[in-house]
């Protein structure tokens, strides 16, 4: 049996008190949170409408600061 998958147990067929049982932990609240976001589909969505917002911001402020430069 592959020991490196999750949930994994390895056995012994020879000695029966030579059990090894490898539980993975479970994933903490952010890296849930992290994985749903960042990754998939979905994560190209979200970094893609940061981008835009990033680009956005920064076309205002350059609007805003332009405006009171060239106010006179």
């Amino acid at each position: 049996m592959d020991s490196n998958s999750a949930g994994s147990v390895q056995y012994d067929r020879w000695n029966e008190d030579n059990i090894n049982m490898k539980v993975d932990a479970p994933q903490s609240t952010v890296m849930r949170i992290y994985d749903t976001v960042c990754n998939g589909s979905y994560g190209v969505a979200v970094k893609a409408a940061g981008a835009l917002a990033a680009l956005v911001s920064i076309y205002v402020i350059g609007y805003v600061t332009g405006y009171y430069v060239h106010r006179c």
